[in-house]
């Protein structure tokens, strides 16, 4: 309970405030020589509440440093601030740049197809939710800025037809191995609905940018192989670059589920099927980095090939797109031999100057993921 408690008050000052309280306002917890400080005065409001920091582990806390707290907890922690995510604030978010050097790429297990030809990302018609009501912008705040993501709703096996799940990329959660959480984590389903240019979003109200609502995320989870190996560039990582998030209307839903809200939600087939066995892949993104801007969905549909990163590792899936960073984490869908969309995929990289994308193929580490998510709100 401390834990959490001093993890809770710790996230939301990373972002309300500075270091030092340099903004003019009172620092509800400050960091001197890169060590954790906590005013006297909250401390006794979180003893009024039955948690004293002071005895919690003999006070260790006070030669931990914020963002190594951070990172080390095992909660992941998001609370609500609401109103953060204003148009502006959204409109402007930047792409986590994962474009890598075909160099870099030096795993080869012998497997790797050629490098596939360009596929020229075609612009979602609007609105979008009529044709791809399940796929979104993550929103989140990172040590280098405002960022962006692309998710994709999902069923939630412990809530049929009322799922809160979401699916992306790792990176688009987790720092990886140097870094930690990232914070203020939204999903916005549906974003600029009607597919406005930047020049038209500017001025535009929130509704217009979110018309389904902006959904915190309350819980994520990663594998621990993005974790222990993810890096900002290359490949590392990447076959195991995904994660799901549970998440919660801001401003309330009148009890109705995220599935529920936008109308639809993607299973998600584990069973990886190989390359050959798959005819054809539709990504799906908001491309951010130039020469698009992040306001517009796009898609690129090809057969897939093979890419293979390291050899401990398994093969991905590449296909040739020229969507680029802020795609990262969208949906790969596939139409089973039932005839039905699954999500088998999410964009994870892509080289420096555009032209492919690789995710991971999902197995048995992708399915303990998803179903450690649903577990943990079953019942509720």
């Amino acid at each position: 309970m401390t834990a959490v408690a001093l993890a809770s008050v710790l996230a939301l000052t990373a972002t309300a405030c500075g270091d030092d309280g340099s903004d003019g306002k009172p620092s509800a917890v400050s960091s001197r020589d890169g060590k954790i400080t906590i005013p006297d005065d909250l401390k006794q409001r979180l003893k009024e509440h039955g948690i004293d920091i002071d005895k919690w582990k003999h006070g260790a806390w006070k030669n931990w440093n914020r963002d190594d707290w951070l990172r080390e907890a095992n909660d992941f922690v998001n609370p609500i601030i609401k109103g953060l995510w204003d148009s502006d604030r959204m409109r402007d978010a930047d792409d986590p740049d994962r474009g890598v050097d075909d160099s870099d790429i030096s795993g080869d297990q012998g497997v790797t197809d050629p490098t596939p030809q360009p596929v020229q990302a075609r612009a979602v018609t609007p609105p979008y939710h009529t044709s791809a009501a399940t796929s979104g912008k993550l929103l989140f705040d990172a040590p280098g800025g405002t960022m962006v993501c692309s998710a994709t709703v999902v069923t939630d096996p412990a809530h049929p037809g009322k799922s809160n799940l979401v699916w992306t990329a790792g990176h688009c959660v987790h720092a990886g191995k140097k870094g930690g959480w990232y914070r203020n984590l939204a999903f916005v389903p549906s974003y600029n609905d009607q597919g406005r240019s930047a020049a038209e979003l500017e001025g535009a109200s929130r509704s217009e940018i979110a018309p389904y609502g902006v959904w915190w995320a309350d819980a994520a989870k990663t594998s621990q192989q993005w974790i222990s190996k993810g890096g900002e560039t290359g490949g590392d990582g990447a076959s195991y670059d995904f994660a799901v998030i549970h998440v919660t209307p801001e401003q309330g839903s009148g009890g109705k589920s995220l599935e529920e809200t936008v109308g639809g939600a993607l299973p998600v087939n584990f069973d990886a099927p190989a390359v050959s066995q798959v005819r054809s892949i539709t990504a799906s993104g908001y491309p951010a980095a130039a020469p698009y801007d992040g306001q517009r969905l796009y898609q690129c549909q090809d057969k897939p090939s093979r890419l293979s990163i390291e050899q401990s590792d398994p093969t991905m899936y590449r296909i040739g797109c020229t969507m680029t960073g802020g795609a990262s984490g969208g949906g790969w869908v596939e139409t089973g031999a039932d005839g039905k969309p699954a999500l088998v995929s999410n964009t994870s990289i892509g080289p420096v100057r555009s032209g492919w994308l690789a995710g991971p193929r999902l197995g048995e580490v992708a399915k303990s993921v998803y179903e450690s998510v649903s577990k943990q709100f079953a019942g509720r």
